[in-house]
């Protein structure tokens, strides 16, 4: 939030707006005063205000309309926004609920309420800003591990890229695929805590050095856990090493038991440490890839269902794994 929180005013009545400046000034605000929606609009990114109000009947773009947009983009929707209306019709309350506003004030306003919301409305604001930057923090320690390891860039966007939409294909839910974008990036942040003479070590591992990294699934849903926006892609921290036939790590989970949205990003990690370069070989293409996960099906490896049907997605993409440009589709 803005040292000295931002108050962006939509309000077409020149008498309105003045007077609704000089309260906002008077609480210890910035207003930031336009003429209509489409105005308030267009200066959203530019003065990046903690907070809207806008009244509800204006030209061009009115505040249902002016609520909507904001709410329908990922990086406005959370900031508040106030309608201020004379409209008292429970269509007209309902219209608003459905466009996203987070509070109403009827017109004429008191001072004390609109200082009352508004403050309600910041506070909410400001636990939010937190939020995110707790997880800005937790997303750059998942990068850090990646960047440690030449061989390793833009893993952790591929495996939430196509973790995602695989998922898709098989038909699952929006929270679902959200929770596999996040945890494709950050199934692997527990690493954090690994030394790098470890973590980077050319050669074999020790069986003490092996029991140590396998230490990174269960550090890395504690670093997470106390998120709870983190909660639906725990699964994926936890559990992306273990095995269907009950033999991988942390829990020696097996068959179902294991997330199917762990066991989609396994597979997708499977293939895609195969198809990039490693130190000690180069990439192997595609098809040799796709045999490999057919067998470590067999093997108890994999799940069999989740290969089927990325081998179905990958003929979609005609093998074209890595060089395909990321989709402006939310994969």
């Amino acid at each position: 939030m803005n040292q000295i929180p931002r108050i962006l005013v939509a309000e077409d009545e020149s008498d309105t707006r003045q007077v609704l400046g000089q309260m906002l000034e008077a609480l210890g605000y910035e207003p930031i005063l336009t003429e209509d929606g489409e105005q308030a609009y267009e200066s959203l990114r530019r003065t990046e205000p903690d907070l809207v109000l806008s009244d509800v009947l204006m030209p061009k773009l009115n505040g249902f309309e002016l609520c909507s947009r904001i709410k329908s983009e990922a990086d406005t929707r959370l900031i508040p926004v106030v309608l201020l209306t004379g409209l008292g019709g429970v269509e007209d309350r309902v219209r608003g609920i459905d466009s996203g506003a987070d509070d109403f004030i009827s017109k004429p306003f008191q001072l004390s309420v609109l200082s009352a919301r508004i403050r309600s409305l910041l506070r909410l604001k400001q636990f939010t800003d937190d939020l995110e930057h707790a997880e800005s923090i937790i997303f750059t320690l998942a990068m850090t591990v990646e960047a440690k390891d030449a061989y390793t860039e833009g893993h952790c966007q591929r495996l939430s890229h196509y973790s995602a939409a695989l998922g898709f294909q098989m038909g699952l839910d929006d929270e679902e695929l959200r929770a596999l974008r996040r945890g494709g990036i950050l199934h692997d942040i527990g690493k954090i805590s690994i030394p790098d003479a470890i973590l980077l070590k050319p050669g074999p591992l020790s069986d003490a050095e092996r029991e140590l990294m396998k230490t990174h699934a269960i550090r890395g849903e504690e670093i997470c856990r106390p998120l709870r926006s983190m909660q639906s892609c725990l699964p994926i921290i936890r559990h992306h090493h273990e095995r269907v036939d009950g033999y991988g790590y942390p829990d020696g989970l097996s068959g179902s038991d294991i997330p199917l949205i762990a066991r989609i990003v396994s597979t997708v990690d499977f293939v895609d440490a195969l198809t990039t370069e490693r130190p000690y070989r180069g990439p192997l293409p595609m098809q040799h890839a796709l045999r490999m996960a057919h067998q470590a099906v067999d093997d108890g490896h994999l799940d069999g269902t989740v290969v089927r049907c990325l081998v179905e997605f990958v003929d979609e993409l005609d093998g074209n794994w890595i060089a395909r440009e990321f989709s402006s589709n939310g994969f």
